[in-house]
């Protein structure tokens, strides 16, 4: 009989500048969408794990928010979140922008790289915005800052190189078990997913006008079950979610609810569609919108949206 090949396993966190591509990786990897995105930078909040399974490797990838200085509480709980997952894995991805110069945003992160005694993969993204000539130029500036690993270019939005890096991540991966069932491709319950992705459409569609003063909060998921059958003559379920958007302004209330309430509507349309697949039901998404002053400074109210200090 054949031997069968070893399976190997562990955890990977990847770090980096704001907006360097994190979570377009994270969702590259797992096949769907585990990790809200937007031009806006530091859009993901807390440590979000995406479960990449194959029958020869199971590589629990953590993104964490974007590492930066911060000014309020609640990007206090960002940065710290993002460190600490560096003493929970296996290994550390660095993601750098092909787009930009190495910045004091990259020498902040690897100072602190430095003591962290892990593999640590250098992973130049977003080669798909330059000209090849410039990839070695970019790889100049980091060459020598760190005892990398590996080094990869790649283009998490494209896919370029992609799946080669996944291939070397398995390689040098220890054996190990697999922790979550092959089917499984993120740890988080699906309130949450549900709640970062109509984040995702608030940021998407209001852009600056409301930055980060938004949380959302999902107050119900249930499954009902409506009179009458399918087309197909399934039961005629869908599960009503209750959320409410949480800002700290009325006037960016104003703005999220837009006129006629149509800002309102395409948030939760567009949001809809995305959660839909993510359940594998139809939804029916009520949304309403709360303000609440200089929620981000007070830990009562991040606790109550989320942001724990138990995880970091």
């Amino acid at each position: 009989m054949q031997e069968q090949p070893a399976f190997h396993s562990g955890f990977i966190a990847i770090v980096g500048r704001p907006n360097v591509g994190k979570s377009t990786f994270l969702n590259r990897v797992v096949g769907q969408k585990v990790a809200i995105m937007s031009s806006t930078a530091q859009t993901t909040r807390n440590k979000i794990q995406g479960i990449y399974t194959t029958n020869q490797e199971q590589i629990v990838f953590i993104d964490t928010p974007g590492i930066f200085k911060p000014s309020s509480k609640l990007d206090e709980f960002m940065v710290n979140s993002a460190i600490s997952t560096l003493n929970e894995v296996d290994a550390v991805l660095f993601m750098v922008n092909a787009t930009q110069t190495r910045g004091a945003g990259d020498n902040y992160i690897i100072e602190r790289l430095k003591a962290i005694h892990k593999p640590i993969y250098l992973v130049i993204n977003k080669i798909d915005q330059i000209h090849p000539d410039k990839i070695m130029t970019i790889l100049a500036q980091y060459k020598d800052a760190l005892k990398w690993q590996e080094v990869y270019p790649i283009s998490a939005l494209q896919g370029n190189n992609v799946d080669e890096f996944l291939g070397q991540l398995s390689k040098d991966l220890p054996e190990g078990p697999q922790y979550y069932p092959e089917d499984q491709i993120t740890d988080h319950p699906e309130r949450f997913v549900v709640a970062e992705l109509v984040r995702e459409k608030v940021l998407q569609l209001t852009r600056d006008e409301v930055p980060h003063s938004v949380a959302v909060e999902v107050e119900s998921m249930k499954r009902e079950t409506r009179p009458g059958t399918r087309a197909d003559g399934a039961p005629n379920e869908l599960v009503h979610i209750a959320a409410t958007i949480v800002v700290d302004r009325t006037s960016q209330k104003g703005i999220i609810i837009g006129k006629g309430g149509k800002m309102l509507k395409e948030i939760g349309s567009r949001a809809r569609a995305d959660i839909e697949p993510l359940l594998g039901d139809r939804v029916y998404l009520e949304l309403w919108v709360k303000v609440v002053q200089h929620w981000r400074d007070k830990p009562s109210a991040l606790r109550e949206y989320g942001y724990k200090s138990r995880d970091y």
